[in-house]
Order: C-alpha cells, then structure tokens, then sequence
C-alpha cells in the first residue's frame, strides 16, 4: 500500500481520482462503507485521505476521545481491506485555520482530475466546519454521500465502538467493527517472568489506543500476516508487583518459541476469561495460567478463533 503524506502527491496518482475522506478512527462498518464506495468507482484510482492525529486532539485536546486505532495500525487495517493508497493529512492549528473552499480547491488541483468524493452524509470540514456535502456540491464536486450504517439497530459510530469496547462488549464492539477488536504494540523486554514459570509471554509497548477491562483474555494474535493463537492477561499484574505499575499487556504464544523482541503485533480480543486477581504464591499463579492457558486453547479449537466476526463487515478482512 502507498501511502502519501501531501495533497500535492495526488498529481502522480492516475486519474480521476476518487477519494474517500474522514477521519475513519476504527474504520468500523460505517467507515468501510464510505471506502468501499470511492474503492467501488469505475476507472481510474481510489484513494483514502485520514488525518494525523484525531482533529480532536488539535481542536479540543481537553474532550478528546481515546483512540480506536493509532494512525499506524489505521494503515495496516486499511491495507488488509484492500486499499492502494491512502493520504495521511498532519492536522495541526494551521490546517484547522484551513478555509473549506481553499481545501476543495487544494483537491481539485492535485488531482489529474478529480473523479468524484466519498464522505458520510453528515461529514463538516473545513475552519469552524463550514464545510459540508452541500458545499462540495455547490463547488461542482461528484460526491457520493454515504447513510449512516445500522447495526442491530443502532448507528455505527466510533462513540459505540468505544462505549462497547470499554465496557467489556466484545461481541457488540466486533459486530460494530466488521472484524475483531484489537490493539496494538511492539514486544518489548520484561523481566521474563512468565518464562520461569514456564509460560514465556511476550510483553507490549502499546499503542495509544482504547483497551477493553482488565483481565485475562483469550487472543488471535497477527506477527506478519502469520495468525497465532495465545492467552493474554491485561492489567497491573498484582501477583508480582508491589507498586501500582501501569497497564500492561503481556501475551502467551501458544507453541511458539521464535525470539521476537522489537516485532509488531496486533492482538485481537476474543473472549474474556477471567478479571486478574491476586494469587498468594507463584506457584498458585502458575497453576491458574495453566487452567487459563489450557481454557484459551479449548475455547479457540472449538470456534476456529473466530469468537468474533472476523470479515463481517461492508469491505472483506481476512480470519
């Protein structure tokens, strides 16, 4: 996937360009709805444009909310969907100050020609969002203003997600998703504890994203495409430490042995198993990793991982 960094290197993608806007934090079923449909466009090439970070953070930093998914785990889930090219705007006060008029132009002029622009029916944009599909219509713009997507009833919004994920609704935030929840991080090391007590984990320096409760977690995890199964436990490890550290996440690999120190992986929720707790020996704490181990692997066997939908939504994941 390419991914460009200014509306100026529209000019090299060959025309029309059909661009699908927004800030696609998540990129649940609502957001792949609006892709697929600039994806969708006959002839010429489809191109995701997002901002760097959320508009929030720049405009109101105080009410921001946690973010679903960080701008790199954004592309790596933009990429599985299909997507060839996505423009990652940096949004900063200057580009806020932006007219919505001269950001339409700005468009209009990179591309060689712009074809059309997918957007939510209710999308602004623009300083002190002036900008709307009203606007870009008035401005001779071909825009294709996508409906909000209902699941179960209820509109696909990045707040629901939230709202689920937070609240331990794995089901309901997967459902609103199309795939499974999951964050991620980078392995880094730890005091490899897990691996004297015979279940080496790999430890996560996690993005700055929205994780579900504490507690102990059956996991798929992706290293490089290659799915892997595990166990993980999120949270502040009371068993082991005597101060009040915070979160982490640290996963068990199941038969798996390769030293990945500085590797990504994203590790999607499947089911919860159990809240952490204290345990009053290590040795008690092995024995109850073993029980959620062994607990991990019966619930994943029986279900093939997918506990969650893992292509269920507009645009198609892989399990």
């Amino acid at each position: 996937m390419e991914t460009l960094r200014a509306i100026e290197e529209l000019a090299r993608v060959p025309g029309p360009v059909h661009l699908a806007i927004g800030v696609f934090d998540g990129v649940h079923v609502g957001h792949q709805a609006v892709i697929g449909t600039a994806l969708r466009q006959a002839g010429g090439s489809a191109v995701v444009v997002t901002f760097d970070p959320h508009p929030a953070r720049v405009l109101r930093p105080d009410r921001a909310p946690p973010r679903l998914t960080s701008t790199r785990h954004k592309l790596k889930v933009l990429e599985r969907l299909g997507v060839g090219r996505v423009l990652v705007l940096a949004f900063d006060d200057a580009f806020a100050a932006t007219e919505a008029e001269d950001f339409v132009h700005r468009l209009r002029s990179a591309c060689r020609p712009l074809g059309s622009v997918a957007v939510g029916d209710d999308w602004t944009f623009g300083y002190r969002a002036r900008g709307s599909v009203a606007l870009l219509r008035s401005m001779g713009v071909s825009v294709h203003a996508v409906p909000e997507v209902q699941v179960d009833g209820a509109s696909a919004r990045s707040t629901a997600v939230r709202e689920a994920l937070a609240g331990g609704d794995l089901t309901r935030a997967g459902r609103l998703l199309g795939r499974r929840p999951a964050v991620l991080g980078t392995v880094v090391a730890g005091r490899q504890l897990g691996r004297t007590l015979g279940f080496p984990t790999a430890n996560l320096r996690l993005e700055d994203e929205l994780l579900p409760p504490d507690g102990v977690y059956a996991v798929r995890v992706m290293l490089d495409g290659r799915p892997l199964d595990g166990v993980a436990n999120l949270g502040r490890r009371p068993s082991v430490e005597t101060a009040a550290p915070a979160r982490q996440l640290e996963v068990h690999l199941f038969d798996f042995h390769d030293d990945i120190y500085g590797r990504e992986l994203e590790v999607g929720w499947c089911a919860f198993l159990r809240s952490e707790r204290r345990f009053p020996s290590l040795e008690a704490l092995r024995g109850q990793i073993a029980a959620d181990a062994a607990a991990a692997r019966a619930l994943l066997a029986a279900t093939g991982a997918d506990v969650l939908p893992a292509g269920s939504g507009v645009l198609s994941f892989p399990p």
